[in-house]
Formats: structure tokens, sequence, C-alpha cells
């Protein structure tokens, strides 16, 4: 106990009280409150005062600029990494499985050990040759961006909390919103952890538009190269396996329009109600952008929701060849773009656009008593209010200074860049006998296989050749090069959004490739 205390009467109970730390005594508590507080005795420094967490200004600097130092050589040196790791949970779990500690350890050795382990025990997907997925070539002023926003902790959900924020978070929804030619006055937005939650955001909202509280005969139609997170969106809310229609696409992996058609008045007969189109504007697989204009036309006939799924192909509005390709974009009620893929921003930060800002807020707005005094006017938007998220990271300020540090002229060229080369990989492999084009460069996405002239190899070869290519690249760690599966053949698909990726790293790719096939072959005869 810091005080030893006794009563001299009962009668009185006034507690006469002595500070252990200092010897002085006083018949007042309130005396030893103020003492220890605003005095130097060594209770005060030792027990109030100290802060749990804070490190001295000297421990700060040289712990943050250690890290600064790390980020920038990752920078300068990753090309000579290896962009593939690889590892069991068997071997994680040997580094790092524990009970949490009770006590600390000095942060300089926390740091190195995730330097150590955690740092090499991840995949690089900048790195020129990571070519698989959708690859996050990232930028460093974003990079830094998201340390500020992180340093200083900024709340992003209501306008009152911060001000700034919300309005950097309003001016770049609009650049957004231009550039798809979206409304800037009716429209907006909302920035979210990506495209999955903005492809959620954006079917809870159609959902309430078009269907109101009873949604049981809602049917919805998507393709069968839509991503996969409308199929989870879809089941999140609650739509059952028979109103979700999946439509087969043509020989080129868009939307069949005339599938499409039928099956809308087919679920019109039966009593159905049909609610909402989900087009893609650049699939995974291979890039390719839905008929937008067509579907928009039925939607306006079927009085459909109409929501795009940009997240990957959106960015290419910025090049001309891709601006052509997305034509139609602007007809949308709704559409999910992911500035983490083609706008070259670290993880996280996705978006979702709308025709009519009220959508958002009539459908997410909440008014709890305890938020009744951050409200302000309509003008101040509270982002909680556009989406399902109340506690948010100020994800705007890396894409804000990015764009105003490099301008919309940098992003161009970066972007048509990616689809130069993705055609230059095309015209590279066309020229080859011993490559076969499955899907041509599709908004920098191009999809092929090894199927050399003359040797006339079975599908079943050809599926378990190209599979056994990629897998003996992954194992070497040059590259990160993986299949995907079109008209049920096993392929290989190359993704080339990566600004740093150059024809050359391409060449040693399918050279890589090329000599593993001949190894393949050569012990399938032995």
């Amino acid at each position: 106990m810091p005080f030893k205390s006794n009563f001299k009467t009962l009668e009185n109970k006034i507690l006469f009280s002595k500070c252990t730390c200092c010897k002085k005594s006083s018949l007042n508590n309130f005396f030893f409150i103020t003492h220890r507080l605003l005095t130097s005795c060594n209770f005060a420094k030792n027990k109030i005062m100290k802060p749990f967490f804070d490190l001295s200004v000297e421990e700060m600097k040289s712990y943050g600029y250690k890290i600064v130092d790390l980020i920038t050589e990752h920078y300068k040196e990753i090309e000579n990494k290896k962009p593939v790791t690889t590892a069991s949970r068997e071997e994680m779990d040997s580094i790092f499985l524990q009970e949490a500690p009770e006590k600390g350890m000095p942060a300089d050795k926390v740091l190195d050990f995730v330097m150590d382990k955690v740092i090499p025990n991840s995949n690089i997907s900048s790195h020129p040759k990571a070519f698989s997925f959708v690859p996050g070539p990232s930028n460093f002023i974003s990079t830094m961006a998201d340390s500020l926003a992180t340093g200083f902790n900024i709340f992003s959900g209501g306008w009152i909390v911060s001000p700034a924020a919300a309005e950097l978070e309003i001016v770049t929804i609009n650049w957004l919103l231009k550039m798809f030619n979206f409304p800037v006055t009716k429209g907006g937005g909302i920035f979210t952890s990506g495209g999955s939650m903005a492809n959620l955001t954006a079917l809870v909202t159609a959902r309430r538009i078009k269907c109101g509280d009873d949604f049981s005969k809602a049917v919805i139609y998507l393709s069968d190269q839509a991503h996969s997170s409308n199929i989870k969106a879809i089941r999140v809310l609650g739509f059952k396996k028979e109103q979700i229609k999946i439509i087969p696409t043509d020989l080129e992996y868009r939307f069949s329009i005339n599938k499409l058609k039928n099956e809308i008045a087919k679920d019109k007969l039966e009593g159905k109600k049909p609610f909402c189109i989900i087009a893609s504007a650049g699939t995974t697989n291979t890039g390719t952008v839905d008929p937008l204009d067509t579907l928009a036309d039925i939607c306006e006939k079927e009085n459909l929701w109409y929501h795009i799924d940009g997240a990957y192909g959106g960015a290419a509005i910025l090049s001309k060849k891709g601006s052509r390709m997305l034509h139609g974009i602007e007809r949308a009620d709704s559409l999910t773009v992911d500035p983490h893929k083609w706008f070259f921003q670290p993880y996280e930060i996705g978006c979702l656009l709308v025709k009519n800002a009220s959508w958002l807020s009539n459908t997410f707005s909440e008014k709890p008593e305890y938020l009744r005094d951050i409200e302000g006017n309509e003008s101040e938007i509270n982002f909680y209010d556009y989406g399902i998220q109340l506690t948010r990271r100020f994800r705007a300020l890396k894409f804000y200074m990015s764009i105003k540090t490099y301008g919309l002229e940098t992003f161009k060229e970066a972007i048509s860049y990616n689809i130069d080369l993705a055609e230059e990989t095309e015209d590279l492999l066309r020229n080859s006998k011993n490559w076969e084009i499955v899907s041509p460069a599709t908004l920098a996405i191009i999809n092929f296989r090894y199927n050399p002239l003359g040797l006339n190899l079975s599908k079943e070869i050809l599926d378990k050749l190209n599979q056994e290519i990629s897998a003996r690249v992954v194992a070497s760690k040059e590259a990160l090069l993986v299949t995907t599966v079109l008209q049920n053949e096993v392929v290989i698909r190359m993704c080339l959004i990566n600004p740093k990726t150059t024809i050359l790293h391409v060449k040693e790719t399918l050279n890589q490739c090329s000599q593993y096939a001949l190894e393949i072959l050569a012990e399938s005869k032995k």
C-alpha cells in the first residue's frame, strides 16, 4: 500500500496519512492526490506519470529511421530478390507458435526477428516477376502516406472527428467519379478494404433499392467468369442457391447475351423477380470486358440494378485502349474499382462508386444516441453512413498523395505501358513454334500453354505438362507463374500490371518455362 493510515477516533473518521515515498503527512487525503500529481515525489515519477507504451524521442527516431531504411532498401533491391516463398504450416508453427509473453523484449530485437523470419516468408507481390493472381505493384509515396495515416491514427469514419480525412475522401471519390463519367454532384462513393467489400456494399444497396425487405423471389445474374467475391457477397446476403443464376460465357469469355435474356424471361414467367445483373470490366482470368452497353440496355428495359465489377480492369479507363474497351461503364448504377490493383496503391484500398450518393446513406445510415453529437450537416459527410464500417482507417490519404505527387499523366503512361507489354508478349508467343495462345492479351492479361508444333500431344498430356511447368517455375522461386483453367484446359496465365516488369523479365521466364518443358518431356520418355 502506498499510504500508511490509521483512525484517531471513530467519531471524526479523519484519515491521517503519510506518503511512504517522501514521508510528508497531512490530515487531508486530497493533499496526497495533488502532492503526488504535481510535485517531484518519487511516486509521481514512477507510478502515476510514467506512460505505459511511450518511447523516448531518441528511441522513436532510431526505430522509425531503421524501418524507413529497410523499406527503401527493399524498393532498391527488389529485383535482386526472389518473388516466391513456400512453407508448410508445420514449418511456420515451429518458428512462430508460442504463448503471448508476459515480459517484453527490446524493440530492435523484435524488429530483427520480423525481418529475419516474417518478411522472407512472404511472397513479393510487387516483384517484376510476380505474374500471377493480380500483382500489387504499389508505390513509395503511398507507402509513406499509409505510415502517416497510421502514425497519427486518424479516424476516418465521421466528419467531426477528422474533417480533413472526410474531405480528402470526398475529393478523391470525386476524381474517380469524373474518370468514369459518373455524376459528381449527385453521385458518390466510399473507400473500402478491397473489391470484395465494395461488391458486398453494392449488392446490399441494390437489394434495398430494388427489393425492399422482401427478397424471397429476387434473382441475380452473373457470368461464369465473374469474380468469386460476388458469389460470396450474394451468399452473405442470404440469397438461396436457386436465386443465383450463373450464365455461361461465349468463346471469348464474355456474358452470353442470348442465354441471359432467355434466363430472365424464364424467371419472370415463373413468377420470380429479376433485380440485378453483375457485369465484369476486366475478369481476373482473362481480362475480358463484358458487353457493357448491351447489358445496360437489358437492365434499363427490365428495370434491373446494373453493377459492374471493375476491381481489376477499371483503372484501364486512364489509357486510350482501355477506355475504348470500357465504353458503357458509365451506365452502371454501381461500380467497383480497386486502387490497390492497377492504380498502384499498397493494400488495402478498394472503392465503390454509385450514381446517387443517397442510395448509400439511405441503406447504411443509423442514428444511435452516442453519435447524435457528430452528425453535422448534409454536406459534411460521415462515411460510416455510406458503408458497413463505423471505424475506418484513412485510406484516401495514400490515393490523394500519390496522385498529387506523380500526377494522373504518370498513371496513364504506366497503365498504357502495361497493356502494350502484354500485347508485345502475345506477339512473342505467336512467333514461337512451342507456344499456343488460348486467350489473347486483354487489359494486360494473357493466357497461353506449351503445345509445340508437330508433337500432337493429347489434352491430358498437355494439361499435365503445363501444370508441371508452372510448378517447377514456382519451385525455383525465380518467378510467380501459376495456371488457370479455360474451356477445360490447363493454361499458364500472366498478369502484367507491374510498371517495373519489362519484356526481358517476360523472355527470361518464358525461356525458363521452355527449358522445364523439354526436361519434362524427356523424363516422360524414360
